[in-house]
């Protein structure tokens, strides 16, 4: 069973773009990257081809800067033999294949741009490339066409060859540096992927063993998990136990205890024991693969903070082709001689320098790195929305069953009355209970599995509603519930005080009695988890305002909030007043989180303004949330807080030097020290001031990477 690879491209930075093949985006001209990203593609395909227009590039760009700089070496050593007209043609030569070829991307990406009526930093790159070059062509096949405030004061016509190919040099340079950026951005992915193994050994009927390919697998086969394999696929252990290493999915270094009846994901790492599985859950629908299309949709999504960048982006293009036009102008009107040299080396150093990648790149880079940091920990983000509210929450409403405790109620008291033990009792009540599918019959039935108790026949068998349940056992009627029932038994003394104790300490209650006496009364409660108070102490530390809801009565409620020190908790309520309650929060002004892992959960956590499942809760709680907790611990939401915030703070770090550079360089490259510094910026420096800029963008959003949550 290989984890299903989408075939479909989008675009970084504008991911609704989509493609069936690779192609570039029609708003921003970048190359689109698959959606999730193989081992191996990126470098396999565009990168490759980058890197080679990058060395060929640099293998002619570099006696062209050794011709046009021919004049400033030590002794002049070219003086002798190279005419200045042979010079230019020679440049000419070197030139035409570097612009023409190895930056030719650019070219059509600034034309697509044009045509699809959304400039971008190609459009910019294209303009400024192609006319120092087409300049500098012109001026070597006709020089006597230009007049003469193009000329030099010896009469020449100066030739642009060296700007045209280090600009294109240097920008080759930032694509190949985005591209391995961005191929790091997608390591949580590939991390992920590469957990999946290729074979499993599979039991046959006759009981014989043989190693098979995953492709093979079916749901129902049993499986052999080895010391030191990674599990092939989801599924239950039916014979043996071990531990299993998770943190690759869970975030969490201390393996997990596994025995009959738990549930293993394909990927984790068996680690001391043998053990036979049952394989269930293949396919898309394994947790593995879910994972993958969980953090690779998350990664293709915009964070609304992404508008500001594209509001800007949208009359950036154009205000600085106007700036460019008029720099041309004023320069060729006032400038120095020659005037119109001078206009057309500023004009295009405008053009260049003002490329707006490192503007483009701010969010989605930091996105794309905090979202995949999020999953190696466990905490799955769906949208770049929910990652940016979640910075923002200073409320959270928690679901009690499930979320703050383990889900499954536990045997907790046995206390039997006079003339009886607890294991007596205990066997009584199990014997009655094992027909049941009550979660309380469970507990119970399970308290006796665990003490090794030989349950008893029961005949005529009963159920009253409301009440519980009633049966013989070796010819003595036995009735177990609640106290309604027991005062129909003619029960006179059902340890009223010592159960309201009980009930304050969170427990459920179910009373035992026999030939209409009372024999004793059993003590059920669902366990916090163990990990729910550090939760919750470092929720406080954060400002994080927690509210508990449930459905339990209030005394329980009450026990439990008050050992949790919840300060606030709302007991007794349907699944529709969840609802209503986090309306109520919202209206009131409060950033709502909602944790919760049931089907009656599920409308409360579309309802919030980030919804927080469970990863051990339902399908449909983790389809109506944002973020997904694979592990189940509410330490998670700590942890997406902190990752939110740091990845908020990044974003707001790359759009401050994004804007910055742009304020800064646009005027400088326009000649505004001129009049007073006689400071000039050639292209060639804007190119990499623009590359630079891009590289700083994606060296901060990579500093995500290492963030301890």
């Amino acid at each position: 069973m290989p984890l299903e690879n989408s075939a479909t491209f989008i675009c970084p930075m504008h991911p609704e773009i989509v493609r069936s093949e690779p192609d570039t985006c029609t708003v921003c001209g970048m190359a689109l990257a698959p959606e999730i990203a193989k081992p191996g593609m990126a470098e396999a395909s565009e990168l490759s081809a980058m890197t080679r227009r990058f060395w060929v590039a640099l293998a002619l760009t570099l006696p062209v800067v050794a011709i046009a700089m021919a004049d400033y070496l030590p002794g002049r050593p070219l003086a002798g033999w190279l005419t200045e007209r042979t010079a230019q043609w020679i440049e000419l030569g070197l030139t035409a294949p570097i612009v023409l070829w190895a930056g030719w991307f650019f070219f059509e990406r600034g034309w697509a741009s044009v045509v699809n009526r959304s400039l971008n930093m190609f459009s910019l790159i294209a303009l400024g490339v192609g006319v120092a070059f087409i300049d500098s062509v012109v001026a070597t096949i006709a020089p006597g066409i230009f007049p003469r405030s193009f000329r030099e004061v010896s009469g020449t016509v100066a030739v642009y060859y060296e700007v045209a190919a280090v600009i294109t040099l240097l920008v080759i340079v930032g694509q190949l540096l985005e591209l391995r950026a961005r191929g790091q951005t997608s390591s949580a992915i590939r991390a992920l992927l590469d957990l999946s193994p290729k074979m499993a050994r599979r039991l046959a009927v006759d009981g014989s063993e043989s190693d098979v390919s995953l492709d093979l697998v079916m749901p129902g086969d049993r499986l052999r998990v080895r010391p030191g394999e990674r599990i092939p696929v989801d599924g239950i252990v039916m014979e043996g136990a071990s531990a299993v290493d998770e943190a690759l999915l869970t975030g969490e270094a201390i393996p997990v205890l596994k025995s009959p009846g738990m549930r293993v994901i394909g990927g984790t790492v068996n680690q001391t024991g043998s053990f036979l599985m049952q394989a269930d859950r293949l396919g898309s629908a394994s947790m593995l693969s879910q994972i993958v299309r969980m953090v690779a949709e998350a990664q293709a999504s915009r964070a609304p903070i992404q508008r500001l960048a594209d509001q800007v982006a949208a009359w950036f293009v154009p205000a600085v082709i106007t700036v460019a036009i008029v720099t041309f102008l004023v320069w060729g009107a006032i400038g120095p001689e020659p005037r119109m040299a001078h206009a057309l080396v500023n004009a295009v150093a405008v053009l260049i320098i003002a490329c707006p990648c490192a503007l483009g790149l701010a969010t989605p880079m930091s996105l794309m790195v905090g979202i995949g940091h999020g999953a190696m920990f466990g905490v799955l983000i769906k949208s770049g929305e929910a990652l940016e509210t979640l910075h923002r929450v200073d409320t959270l409403v928690v679901d009690k069953t499930g979320t703050l405790t383990e889900g499954k109620p536990r045997l907790v008291s046995v206390i039997p009355a006079a003339g009886i033990t607890e294991n007596q009792l205990l066997c009584l009540a199990a014997s009655l209970e094992r027909g049941s599918e009550h979660p309380l019959a469970t507990a119970i039935v399970s308290g006796a599995t665990e003490r090794k108790l030989a349950l008893s026949k029961v005949s005529d068998f009963r159920s009253i509603a409301g009440k519980g349940v009633l049966g013989r056992i070796d010819g003595e009627e036995i009735a177990l519930g609640n106290i309604n029932l027991l005062a129909s038994q003619r029960s006179q003394d059902y340890f009223a005080t010592h159960a309201e104790q009980l009930r304050q300490q969170g427990q459920t209650v179910v009373f035992v009695s026999r030939a209409g006496r009372l024999a004793g009364m059993i003590g059920v409660a669902d366990t916090i988890k163990a990990t729910t108070v550090e939760a919750l102490r470092m929720l406080r530390s954060t400002g994080i305002h927690v509210i508990m809801l449930t459905g339990d009565n209030r005394v329980t409620a009450q026990a439990v909030a008050h050992y949790l020190e919840i300060d606030e908790f709302i007991a007794e309520i349907l699944p529709a007043e969840k609802v209503r309650i986090v309306k109520q929060l919202q209206e009131a002004g409060r950033v709502v989180a909602m944790a919760g892992d049931g089907v009656n959960d599920a409308p409360a956590l579309a309802q919030a303004h980030v919804g927080i499942a469970m990863g051990t809760g339902t399908d449909v709680a983790i389809e109506s949330a944002g973020v997904t907790l694979v592990k189940g611990d509410l330490r998670g939401i700590v942890r997406a807080v902190r990752l939110s915030r740091a990845t908020m703070r990044n974003i707001r770090q790359n759009l401050f030097f994004a804007f910055i550079y742009n304020t800064i360089g646009v005027p400088v490259a326009a000649g505004v020290l001129y009049p007073v510094s006689g400071l000039l910026l050639s292209p060639i420096i804007a190119a990499l001031a623009m590359s630079l800029s891009s590289v700083s963008v994606i060296g901060n959003a990579l500093r995500l990477r290492q963030l301890s949550i």
